[in-house]
């Protein structure tokens, strides 16, 4: 029988989150499912949320403790910057690479506003997806490629991201269906 230690966050896995932007209309949705191992801790967290007053939402995958740090940070550049999605996250992303107590934060987030979507890591990445689409966590992958595919077909951003989700919680198994989605309509 295996042992798991839960306080090793390198054994939790179970968060996809995607981000998809088109007509108008950009939305994040982030699964409810948080493992240890192999066994399902949570169904129901909720890993996308709305900061800098409703205008900015973001998706975390990694270490909870981590990922609220980082947003707490976050809102405090926001706050430096409004208006300035850009600046705000390339200013975490210094401060996340450079100083020595972020730099132990094990989290990735997608950062959207009604302008612009961005994934930034702890290496210093702040990356704009070229297709408007872009997901991160263990489910990720699997949702980024089925969004992708479907993008042609499918002209409601919502609608896309959801049955995008709805493929990956069929091949991942640190995803549900359990979905907290976030949308913001350009002016």
């Amino acid at each position: 029988m295996t042992q798991h230690d839960y306080a090793d966050a390198s054994q939790w896995r179970g968060t996809t989150i995607l981000s998809v932007r088109k007509n108008g209309k950009v939305v994040v949705v982030g699964d409810g499912q948080v493992s240890a191992g192999n066994t399902v801790m949570k169904s129901s967290a909720r890993k996308v949320r709305r900061i800098a007053g409703g205008n900015v939402i973001t998706g975390f995958a990694g270490a909870t403790a981590d990922a609220f740090a980082l947003l707490e940070r976050l809102e405090s550049k926001l706050e430096q910057y409004p208006t300035q999605l850009t600046r705000a996250c390339v200013e975490l992303a210094k401060d996340w690479r450079t100083d020595k107590y972020l730099r132990q934060l094990q989290a990735m987030m997608i950062v959207a506003d009604k302008d612009q979507t961005f994934v930034l890591t702890g290496n210093g990445d702040v990356v704009e997806p070229d297709s408007g689409i872009t997901a991160i966590g263990s489910g990720g992958n699997y949702a980024l490629s089925a969004a992708l595919a479907m993008n042609d077909y499918e002209d409601d951003a919502q609608v896309l991201a959801e049955k995008a989700m709805a493929i990956a919680d069929q091949i991942c198994v640190f995803t549900n269906n359990n979905l907290t989605i976030e949308v913001i309509e350009a002016d």
